[in-house]
């Protein structure tokens, strides 16, 4: 009789957790697979600073359990335009310009972009004030990235400051390093990240053949958000809640530091 009951007790826990498990509601959310270090695709494997915080966040929610599906950007915007997904990281706030997309989670990241420049260009002289500091000198740039501001092109284009372009962080931290440019402008954990990369593949020798780099003035600040389809929320009624949730669970991250040291993981 014991041994029915045992039996009978362990058969119940076992249906019991199958319904809890069977309960969760299935949910996709679609991920940038081109945005590196904040979330990319490498070797087939969705990484980046956002994909392990959400990562995380998601297996601290109750009663869902969601599937990240890396996309080209452009198509991920598509399907949250046409309500046929839920909800995509890491867009900014961008109420006017993408109105079929809402609501936005708290924020997750500051992406602040930066001017890092060679360490004699800043201790020669404090520059603290973007862009007027830097009149006079010669700036890397992303080719088709307008970043900078407005006061930076229009002293550009009055011969004030010099732009120089190059495909991608790394040609941009090479040629600074070599002189031939006296400062580099893009987002601050993309530059570390990229330098982090060039260090540990010996093909920047800060201090030696290139130059030392230092932190110049903040250009701009951003934020990363989790954005929810506007357009096709009555197909989601699980939507409010599982909102409400996620920014629970991001913000105790936050207060616990653990969103910074992911953040410095991936750049020290």
């Amino acid at each position: 009789m014991k041994t029915v009951s045992l039996f009978l007790a362990t058969l119940m826990c076992s249906f019991v957790s199958y319904l809890a498990l069977a309960a969760d509601t299935q949910v996709e959310v679609y991920a940038d697979d081109s945005y590196p270090p904040y979330s990319y695709v490498e070797n087939g494997e969705l990484k980046g600073i956002y994909t392990e915080i959400l990562q995380k966040a998601f297996s601290r929610m109750e009663g869902y359990k969601v599937k990240i599906k890396p996309v080209p950007w452009k198509r991920g915007l598509s399907y949250i335009e046409n309500g046929k997904g839920f909800a995509i990281y890491p867009p900014y706030h961008r109420t006017k310009e993408r109105p079929y997309m809402w609501p936005y989670s708290i924020p997750i990241l500051d992406e602040r972009v930066i001017v890092v420049c060679r360490a004699e260009v800043l201790t020669r002289s404090i520059r603290p004030i973007w862009p007027d500091d830097y009149f006079g000198l010669v700036i890397g740039n992303n080719a088709g990235f307008s970043s900078g501001g407005d006061r930076f092109w229009e002293a550009v284009k009055d011969g004030k400051i010099t732009v120089n372009e190059a495909n991608g962080n790394e040609k941009n931290i090479m040629m600074l390093g070599l002189g031939r440019t006296d400062c580099y402008m893009n987002d601050r954990i993309s530059i570390l990240w990229e330098l982090k990369q060039l260090k540990a593949n010996g093909m920047y020798d800060e201090g030696g053949k290139h130059a030392r780099l230092m932190e110049g003035a903040t250009i701009s600040i951003e934020q990363g958000f989790l954005a929810f389809t506007a357009t096709g929320a009555d197909k989601f009624p699980h939507m409010d809640d599982f909102i409400l949730q996620f920014d629970t669970v991001i913000y105790a991250m936050r207060r616990s530091g653990e969103l910074q040291k992911i953040l410095d993981d991936f750049v020290r």
